[in-house]
């Protein structure tokens, strides 16, 4: 080692640090490179090179970053957007089984005095013509009133003989009517006044409340045609029949389920 190495070796040893600018290779020695940065460096000097000044903390995100999301960076970001204000004021979804099983609870629940012999507590239903020969009723009885002398009393049929013109009637025109009333049954021919003996004008008096109607003596008389549209709707509800139409169709489908509830077991059904 000669004097100029001896010499460097010295100085690092009094400061305890190594010259940046001091290079050793083992193929080449020792080699000093041309720098104008001082060889000597002191502890304060070393310890802030070391440690580097100190750096200040990130700021605080602002507070919108904390209510709304920023997107992270090169992704793809659909930012949401807020839920609609709540409206106290809208309706809450109905249970709809409940209802109709309370719907249907209600209407079998709901039974009413038979007004008439041959009437079920049943709306709009009757007796069989077997459970009704049976008790011995034979005559089915119903107010009328003359449309001329306006006098009002008491007419009956035999059950026995009107029905059968009914059915021998629906059996014989079933196939032609075509789910339509004829014209005998939507404007059917009045019977004669005893009083006045004016043909053609004593019409049936229907009663005003529609679970007292007496649809048995309107269909033996053939007289179904003079209610009104109201009041076969409301006979085709009780009976859970089709009820929307023309007046000719629901009062086919009246005519048809009187005589089946009349005889259950006979060529009444709509098809």
């Amino acid at each position: 080692m000669n004097d100029q190495d001896k010499n460097m070796s010295r100085k690092r040893k009094a400061t305890n640090v190594y010259d940046t600018n001091f290079l050793y290779s083992p193929l080449a020695g020792p080699r000093r490179f041309n720098s104008p940065t001082p060889t000597s460096i002191s502890e304060d000097d070393l310890l802030n090179l070391t440690l580097g000044p100190p750096i200040p903390p990130p700021p605080p995100p602002p507070l919108q970053n904390y209510l709304f999301p920023q997107p992270p960076p090169n992704s793809f970001y659909m930012p949401q957007s807020p839920p609609p204000p709540s409206n106290n004021t809208t309706r809450p979804p109905r249970n709809r089984r409940a209802s109709q099983t309370t719907r249907q609870g209600r209407r079998e629940e709901k039974t009413i005095t038979p007004p008439y012999q041959w009437a079920t507590d049943k709306k709009a239903h009757i007796h069989t013509l077997e459970y009704l020969v049976s008790k011995q009723i034979y005559t089915i009885t119903g107010q009328v009133q003359c449309k001329k002398c306006e006098k009002r009393y008491e007419m009956g049929f035999n059950l026995e003989e009107k029905f059968g013109d009914v059915a021998k009637f629906i059996i014989e025109n079933k196939t032609g009517m075509h789910e339509r009333a004829p014209e005998c049954w939507s404007n059917p021919v009045l019977l004669t006044c005893k009083f006045c003996e004016a043909e053609n004008s004593v019409k049936p008096v229907i009663a005003g409340k529609k679970r007292s109607i007496n649809w048995l003596f309107l269909l033996l008389g053939q007289m179904l045609g003079c209610c009104t549209l109201e009041q076969l709707k409301y006979f085709c509800k009780q009976t859970m029949n089709h009820r929307t139409g023309a007046k000719d169709r629901v009062l086919y489908l009246a005519y048809l389920c009187v005589c089946k509830q009349l005889q259950p077991t006979g060529p009444f059904d709509r098809w």
